[in-house]
């Protein structure tokens, strides 16, 4: 038996033709002519620091191949959230980027009311980098290697401190989980940001430490804190002879603060995956990897699929982490 349309809905849809075309034509047309204008990267931490050193060589070199200036807009506060919820509500037209880190992960089990949702409100482009996290110790720690600090802290139960950059912060729950799993008997001393922490494990004020290794590099070098592992999953090229907690005591685990690229949700694929492109051509210069090793870090580079699959599992794993810690930012 034949359909037959009421006369309103065939309108309705013969009109939606023209406004779908148009709507598409006006996507690719503008895929064409993207980057028209300068960019602007939103750096969640204050200018100098870890995040917004890489950030900035990898906005200088994706400018240099876009023809485009890119802006950094440095909006520090609340975990890199302020900056987050400001990229989340900017127009979708890959003018306004979030130069994310690891924290994005965290928010969600530590804050009960955040005003974004990262995978609802932001697209991921591309991870870039990872500053891997080392465990540090003070001299005065009578140990060479990570199975002699384990036993040494199991023989002096409740006598150890460790330093963090902020309760929930990665160098706090990289450093509770490696506590929690050997089944050691320390206390967790958080500070506003590494620096502190740092001055006071040299010090000797707090014993030991799982912080970024671009943070401890100096007194790693200058022999006032022993370098005993990388958190990472393989040995990183800056310390080649230093072992991974992974291949030591905890096979399998894996945390560092990395880094990444995202823009508002809705931002169309074409405009994605240029951005995508461009940072991946600009992880693999030789000059971009030159000057991330300086700072320690090592470049990565993704898919925004495999990105975005990368993020969901985070989430689930620092979740399950934070619940475990206990820890609350509200």
């Amino acid at each position: 038996m034949p359909l037959h349309l009421p006369s309103r809905c065939i309108r309705r849809a013969l009109l939606a033709v023209p406004l779908a075309l148009s709507s598409l034509l006006a996507t690719q047309a503008m895929a064409q002519t993207y980057p028209g204008k300068p960019l602007v990267m939103v750096v969640p931490f204050p200018p100098g620091g870890p995040t917004d050193l890489v950030a900035r060589v990898l906005a200088q070199k994706m400018s240099e191949q876009m023809g485009q200036s890119i802006v950094i807009d440095n909006k520090p506060g609340a975990n890199g959230n302020i900056a987050a919820a400001a990229v989340s509500k900017a127009p979708a037209d890959g003018y306004t980027l979030l130069y994310n880190t690891s924290s994005i992960t965290l928010s969600p089990a530590l804050y009960k009311s955040l005003t974004y949702d990262v995978q609802k409100h932001l697209s991921p482009v591309a991870l870039t980098a990872v500053v891997p996290l080392a465990l540090v110790v003070n001299p005065s720690v009578p140990v060479s290697n990570v199975r002699e600090f384990i036993a040494y802290a199991k023989a002096n139960p409740g006598r150890l401190s460790y330093g963090s950059a902020g309760n929930g912060n990665v160098t706090h729950l990289a450093a509770y989980q490696l506590v929690a799993s050997q089944g050691i008997d320390a206390t967790h001393v958080p500070y506003r940001g590494s620096a502190p922490a740092d001055v006071d494990l040299v010090a000797g004020q707090i014993q030991f430490m799982t912080d970024t290794i671009n943070s401890v590099m100096p007194f790693v070098k200058d022999k006032k804190l022993k370098l005993l592992a990388m958190t990472t999953s393989k040995r990183v090229s800056l310390f080649p002879e230093t072992p991974t907690l992974a291949e030591t005591v905890m096979p399998g685990f894996e945390a560092g603060a990395w880094q990444g690229l995202m823009v508002p949700a809705g931002t169309p694929a074409a405009v994605v995956q240029r951005l995508n492109t461009e940072v991946s051509k600009a992880l693999n210069s030789a000059e971009v990897r030159e000057k991330l090793a300086v700072q320690g870090a090592e470049p990565l580079g993704s898919t925004p699929e495999e990105y975005g699959a990368y993020i969901r599992r985070e989430l689930a794993r620092w979740a399950s982490v934070v619940k475990a810690t206990g820890v609350t930012l509200e």
